[in-house]
């Protein structure tokens, strides 16, 4: 080149930020469908995030279930002054543990709904 003329500037341009992609393109949909390394660490992800939700409620679930038996041996270790455990037992698990569970349960899916909703965006480019 002549000391005239200034190396010429490359200018590298993509789509907008704004606007949209055309339909059909799914570039994440494509990485997942030829199972690319980058498609495998999409759906570890999801399969991470469904595993953490899980193990989270099963400790829950544990944690509410391996106090029953604490829970069940207070008559006794107040003296056996009441007459009849039953109606604590019951009362437990009418009114706390089995409310508990639903709970848990509702959390759990809504959880896993919430997980595989943001992973199709993720896919769908949305």
């Amino acid at each position: 080149m002549s000391a005239e003329h200034p190396p010429r500037r490359e200018v590298v341009t993509g789509v907008p930020r704004g606007t949209r992609r055309p339909p059909g393109h799914a570039p994440a949909r494509h990485e997942i469908s030829e199972q690319t390394t980058l498609g495998t660490t999409y759906v570890r992800s999801l399969m991470r995030s469904q595993l953490r939700a899980a193990l989270w409620t099963l400790g829950m679930l544990a944690l509410l279930v391996g106090t029953l038996p604490l829970l069940f041996a207070l008559p006794a270790a107040l003296g056996g002054r009441l007459d009849s455990p039953a109606p604590l037992v019951w009362g437990a698990l009418g009114f706390g543990v089995y409310p508990v569970m639903w709970l848990l349960a509702r959390w759990y899916v809504r959880r896993a709904e919430r997980n595989e909703r943001d992973f199709t965006r993720l896919v769908e480019g949305r």
